[in-house]
């Protein structure tokens, strides 16, 4: 499976230091333009953004996002071509993108959760995949997914939990009022789980970066690193993404 990288982000580059990072709807841009352009079967990144909520295709934005708190706290939203929920992201989250020839749902879903499941089996830790292709680690969640297709690809991505700042989960996705006075943040944190607090011997990753080349090293075999042309193009397809009426989408 190939390693698909940005030009700063390739092997043996460092990304410069103070250099900007890329919004949450590039990366969706880019799983699209890699799915229909790309000539390869299996095809894998990470990413990280900056606070961030992201809700899916079929959901309605103010019934999902505590818009005003987002407006309040600088935190972008966007909506994802996928289904399920609403997920807060930020730079203490490892976002990953897998791309495959797969059209079968199932079968894309069960490769991708078998990837994540190695990976933490590799560092000793005994996760599982739920009956929602979620990845637990006893009976908490540490990493969701969601999939769709494009161009007779299947791109599955997902977001897992190395750390995250609490506040902002709770409060920039709408809770119902009774979950936010109930059961607020104690709660939550009762159902999800951080992968850093099991990531306690010498040898494990110690920071999201060290977690990122383990995972690279431990799934892919190879790099495909994108041109500054193809870049451009991610640029135009990401701009569908920041259109108000995509945003404000109410499907039927």
């Amino acid at each position: 499976m190939k390693y698909i990288s940005l030009p700063d982000e390739s092997v043996g580059r460092l990304i410069p230091a103070g250099a900007p990072t890329r919004c949450l709807s590039f990366y969706l841009a880019m799983e699209e333009f890699v799915a229909r352009r790309l000539n390869e079967p299996d095809c894998f990144f990470m990413w990280q953004v900056e606070p961030s909520v992201i809700f899916g295709r079929n959901q309605v934005v103010e019934n999902e996002v505590n818009l005003d708190y987002c407006k309040a706290h600088g935190i972008k939203v966007y909506r994802r071509k996928s289904g399920g929920g609403c997920v807060y992201a930020d730079m203490d989250n490892l976002m990953w993108s897998f791309i495959t020839s797969e059209e079968n749902v199932g079968f894309a879903f069960n490769r991708f959760v078998n990837m994540v499941l190695l990976v933490l089996r590799k560092l000793g830790i005994a996760a599982t995949g739920s009956s929602h292709n979620d990845i637990m680690i006893s009976d908490r969640k540490v990493c969701g997914t969601a999939c769709y297709h494009v161009a007779g690809r299947s791109i599955v991505h997902s977001t897992m939990l190395f750390d995250t700042n609490m506040d902002h989960m709770l409060n920039a996705i709408t809770p119902g009022p009774e979950k936010l006075e109930k059961k607020g943040i104690g709660s939550v944190r009762q159902r999800i789980t951080l992968l850093k607090d099991y990531l306690k011997e010498a040898h494990h990753p110690k920071s999201v970066g060290e977690l990122k080349a383990f995972i690279r090293e431990t799934l892919c075999e190879g790099e495909y690193v994108l041109s500054a042309t193809q870049v451009a193009e991610v640029e135009q397809i990401e701009q569908t993404y920041l259109k108000e009426e995509f945003i404000n989408l109410i499907q039927q």
